[in-house]
């Protein structure tokens, strides 16, 4: 048997509420909950990814100003006012079927010993700025 024959695929899904304004929402604790769960100690992948057509997964610093900064920065690029062509919900809802080009809808990170492998001021986020979605779901997927 090799170590491929021995990897397993664990997953959850998580219901997050992210409300009804543009949010940056830190998941690192809710990955590494599940990780103690599916890694049980070993080296793999943890896949996160958010299935809607409006929200994405970063891995950035949060609590420093960064999470608004990047937030700010998505404003500049992807305004929300009427230039766009796909047209429901709020006024600028097209730029956020925009925002997974930007900001894509996954993110695959390296676990050694069972554990998350982010640099010091790294968080896993999920980025969202479609005030007309309140609830999302995210999948945690761990290969090992």
């Amino acid at each position: 048997m090799t170590d491929a024959d021995a990897s397993t695929l664990r997953t959850r899904l998580l219901d997050i509420t992210t409300g009804s304004r543009e949010t940056v929402t830190d998941l690192t604790g809710e990955c590494e909950s599940f990780l103690r769960e599916a890694a049980a100690g070993r080296d793999g992948l943890l896949n996160v990814f958010v299935p809607h057509a409006t929200a994405g997964i970063a891995i950035l610093e949060t609590g420093a100003g960064s999470d608004d900064d990047l937030l700010a920065a998505l404003g500049d690029l992807l305004p929300a006012d009427d230039r766009w062509r796909h047209r429901h919900g709020s006024p600028g809802h097209g730029r956020d079927h925009v925002l997974p080009a930007l900001v894509p809808p996954h993110a695959t990170l390296p676990v050694i010993g069972g554990e998350l492998e982010l640099g010091t001021w790294q968080s896993v986020c999920l980025v969202d700025t479609n005030r007309d979605n309140p609830q999302r779901k995210v999948r945690l997927s761990f290969l090992g």
